[in-house]
């Protein structure tokens, strides 16, 4: 397949495209930067200069292509209910150009979006909720009316993805923690984050865009839940910081715009996923990377 990757430079896209080129795929990736599209020839894939917010070149990238995996959205958590309608419009536009085709178009939302049954994991079939409860949502929002069209879409969930360098929200929660000089968690600390690493991802993308089945979920949970007591503690070690547990009320203080996910159970099934594709993680669980932390 000639596979047309958007956010194909960012921690994830870049061990996507490697992944695909290496079991004999085409990459065409979106780069918006000219140093980032350097590395992504130099790994063997076509560049396509643009941004997210250029339609035509979305459109042109798709057209191109026999499917997409659109990975590509602004993290900046600040202004996160724009950058999720943000990520609508662009769904919107990627499936304008690929509606009735059959062509797949996998698109990438998270695990908390399926948290919707009380003591339960989130898993592949439950029901989600709405961008009014979770921004993010408004991507899945975007995936049904983009199948309503004719196009060929499945959804990627993640949980926190990482390696010795990045981890989805924990990146952030550690350089809070350098700023506050303490590593908290709230409570007991038994609420619980699922997580993959980069490599185990990375394929279950690639296994998806092969298989191309419509209105598919799939969760890329390599761990179902990780306690945040135990993540604290083990970056506790790692940054030589002292680690304490705090109430509730002392959330905002101590986590800012996080403290919305540090008081959250957000443990995650992949059970369906795995049977479906025959993905098993091999990948390096989440605290033996964050005890390789690289500081």
């Amino acid at each position: 397949m000639r596979v047309f990757v958007t956010g194909a430079t960012g921690n994830i896209g870049s061990h996507v495209v490697r992944e695909l080129i290496g079991a004999g795929h085409q990459v065409l990736g979106l780069s918006r930067s000219k140093e980032k599209a350097v590395a992504l020839a130099a790994a063997g894939a076509e560049v396509l200069h643009g941004t997210i917010e250029d339609m035509e070149i979305l459109k042109s990238g798709a057209s191109q292509s026999d499917g997409v995996i659109h990975l590509a959205f602004n993290h900046d958590f600040s202004k996160f209910v724009e950058n999720c309608e943000d990520d609508r419009r662009v769904i919107a536009t990627l499936a304008s150009a690929l509606a009735g085709s059959q062509r797949p178009l996998v698109i990438t939302s998270g695990t908390p979006i399926a948290n919707t049954i009380p003591g339960e994991p989130a898993r592949e079939d439950n029901p989600i909720v709405g961008s009014d409860t979770h921004p993010r949502a408004a991507t899945e929002e975007a995936g049904i009316l983009a199948s309503e069209i004719g196009v060929n879409v499945s959804v990627v969930r993640l949980p926190q993805v990482h390696d010795p360098v990045s981890q989805g929200l924990i990146t952030p929660l550690i350089a809070m923690y350098r700023e506050k000089g303490v590593c908290t968690y709230i409570e007991e600390g038994r609420n619980r984050w699922p997580a993959a690493h980069f490599t185990d991802v990375a394929r279950l993308y690639r296994l998806v865009v092969e298989r191309a089945e419509p209105n598919a979920k799939y969760h890329a949970v390599g761990e179902e839940g990780v306690a945040m007591r135990d993540i604290a503690e083990v970056i506790g070690r790692r940054l030589n910081l002292p680690v304490k547990s705090v109430g509730r009320d002392e959330a905002q203080e101590y986590f800012g715009w996080l403290s919305m996910f540090a008081t959250r159970d957000m443990l995650a099934s992949s059970a369906k996923t795995r049977q479906t594709l025959g993905w098993e993680p091999t990948g390096p669980k989440l605290l033996e990377d964050l005890a390789e932390l690289q500081v």
